[in-house]
């Protein structure tokens, strides 16, 4: 707390604008804004690596925080204070940090699969802002941050090559899928079959938002399970096209999965399902939408741009 709370003594309007800002580029939100972007318009290989990295780090996040059940730093200590507008976003355990997570697994991975020098130095410098942002706001403890930065970095190196080798060879990729899918699984049983009841009543919101994580991350998986061999068989989209048509498959295709997203869990909540397991249907949809439908709208779109052209 003592690194904190020097933090906290150097806190000023400005700053604090500064590195809230900083702290969004870990959120849930820009992750999949970026790795489906580089999904669909830039390489699909490194957009898989970085959904892949994505997946797994929050699956070992989620379960450590489970497992380990560290409240957040001004719970610890009531005379500490952090900055209120990060608060909203500050739910949940405290350790690791999953807004680090994210960012350092985004971001660092996009640095590795590069060979553009200055985008390198951009995502490292950004990641490195983002992290301690966390700890600025007060929001996270050195270790909380530590313990994030080292698994996604550890993630980035380990899985590099594993998806640069599974990404074209089917067979080698669907074995792989079943290694997360059962990873996805078996933190469902444990979320879900786990007796957390004597923590008692001020966990009971922590523990529903570790497994409402668990289905999600179970159905997101499974959901690229089922778009990988349409894609493979008939889809193979390309990602290259003119600069418009990029924008359009962007804005219109981070539309769909919004609406999707919501849509679906408007829809659940006003018939009264309102079962966690409604997750995995839901980011099942996301993902299955934005791997194997969405991808179906690029050839027209490219015809677009020739008609255009001529």
């Amino acid at each position: 707390m003592a690194v904190l709370y020097w933090l906290e003594s150097i806190r000023n309007p400005v700053l604090d604008f500064i590195m809230q800002l900083f702290t969004h580029l870990g959120s849930e939100v820009l992750f999949l804004v970026i790795a489906l972007t580089v999904f669909w318009c830039v390489d699909k290989r490194e957009g898989i690596y970085l959904l892949f990295i994505g997946f797994i780090g929050t699956v070992i996040n989620q379960f450590l925080k489970l497992v380990y059940r560290i409240p957040r730093p001004w719970v610890q200590d009531p005379n500490f204070t952090i900055v209120e507008s990060a608060r909203a976003d500050a739910g949940g355990y405290s350790f690791p940090s999953g807004h680090t997570q994210n960012v350092v697994g985004t971001l660092g991975g996009i640095a590795r699969w590069t060979k553009r020098k200055w985008l390198r130095i951009v995502c490292i410098v950004l990641l490195l802002l983002t992290s301690f942002s966390r700890m600025y706001l007060g929001v996270h403890t050195p270790l909380d941050v530590g313990v994030s930065f080292v698994l996604a970095a550890v993630l980035i190196f380990v899985l590099y090559p594993i998806v640069r080798k599974t990404a074209d060879n089917p067979k080698l990729m669907y074995v792989l899928l079943g290694v997360l899918i059962s990873i996805a699984f078996a933190f469902v049983l444990y979320a879900n079959l786990t007796d957390f009841s004597m923590l008692g009543q001020e966990a009971a919101a922590n523990v529903a938002e570790g497994r409402k994580n668990s289905y999600s991350l179970f159905g997101g998986m499974l959901g690229y399970l089922i778009a990988y061999p349409l894609d493979q068989k008939y889809i193979r989209f390309e990602e290259k096209a003119v600069w418009w048509v990029q924008i359009l498959k962007t804005v219109l295709g981070l539309a769909c999965v919004l609406a999707i997203k919501e849509g679906l869990k408007l829809v659940f909540n006003a018939v009264g399902f309102t079962w966690l397991g409604t997750n995995a249907i839901r980011y099942c949809a996301v993902v299955f939408f934005a791997a194997a439908i969405w991808p179906l709208a690029f050839p027209r779109l490219r015809r677009l741009s020739k008609k255009d052209a001529a």
